[in-house]
């Protein structure tokens, strides 16, 4: 009988400390706050537009709006869960109401794993990783790509690229775009050039890009800290420049909108790599949010 409480009490023990754990690797109460977040869906929660897990599946999950064209997806372990392995591949989406009109500000946010394709012979070609496209043109209202064709392939220096494309007053595109300054010269650097080499290539990395209309700053994020070229993120004088969307915008993930109409240019491609965890926000997140979020996602939270 003695033998049989000791039993009882110490399978009572095992099964509380399982309970424990269970708790706290699904980001519950039991951890600390990062940012005063509890986990990634509270940074920016009610200016949050679109969402995509990519849990097994494409399903943006606030609209609850699946792809209408797969080309070369899986499913494997990712950031958190399960994340979308692409093979020459992308998703392609029908229009989200919340996606589908302007907004002033914008932030994007996800994590890939890419490498270079480019170098002396290698066919370099860029990859985009989310558009928010325009009618019959490669580059989208926003997008957040790299410019992977620019180096060789065994570089592990990524150029991360942000670009928007605002439609003017009388219809012609105003384009702008933010990339890392991975080898800034002497002269830059004594020009207020900030180097940032981004050695994430061939390994799971977190982007965020930013547009804040009410100054017209462009900054561009990766693993939480900002690694867009101070001088390059100012646009039109520092006085405000909302975004403005040719329509219809359609989500994509993964290629450009002229691959999936059919008509590209010979650079422009589908990807070759892995996405997790995509958020778009209708306002352009601060620096510390941006941090807070990355600790939170590397966390499972």
């Amino acid at each position: 009988m003695k033998t049989n409480k000791i039993f009882i009490s110490a399978f009572a023990i095992s099964l509380a400390f399982a309970s424990f754990t269970s708790c706290s690797s699904d980001g519950g109460s039991s951890l600390p706050p990062i940012g005063g977040y509890n986990n990634a869906g509270e940074v920016g929660k009610s200016d949050l537009v679109a969402y995509w897990p990519l849990n097994g599946n494409g399903k943006e999950s606030i609209s609850n709006t699946s792809p209408s064209n797969t080309v070369g997806a899986s499913y494997a372990d990712a950031v958190k869960g399960s994340g979308l392995v692409l093979t020459d591949g992308y998703l392609a989406f029908p229009e989200i109401t919340a996606l589908s009109s302007s907004m002033a500000s914008m932030s994007i946010s996800l994590w890939a794993k890419i490498s270079n394709n480019g170098g002396a012979g290698a066919d370099g070609h860029p990859t985009m990783l989310f558009s928010l496209t325009r009618p019959n043109e490669w580059a989208g209202n926003f997008n957040l790509m790299s410019e992977t064709g620019w180096r060789s392939v065994a570089s592990d220096t990524l150029v991360m690229k942000g670009l928007s494309v605002i439609k003017n007053g009388d219809g012609s595109a105003n384009f702008q775009d933010i990339i890392n300054s991975a080898n800034p010269s002497a002269d830059d650097i004594l020009a207020g050039h900030v180097a940032a080499a981004c050695k994430n290539g061939g390994q799971w990395a977190h982007y965020v890009i930013t547009w804040d209309s009410t100054t017209a700053l462009f900054k561009l994020y990766a693993n939480g800290q900002k690694i867009s070229n101070p001088v390059w993120e100012s646009r039109n004088g520092g006085t405000a420049l909302p975004l403005n969307f040719f329509t219809p915008a359609k989500p994509v993930i993964g290629t450009f909108q002229t691959v999936v109409d059919g008509t590209p240019d010979s650079w422009q491609r589908p990807m070759n790599g892995s996405i997790d965890e995509i958020r778009v926000w209708k306002k352009a997140l601060s620096a510390a949010d941006v941090n807070s979020l990355y600790e939170l996602e590397s966390q499972g939270r």
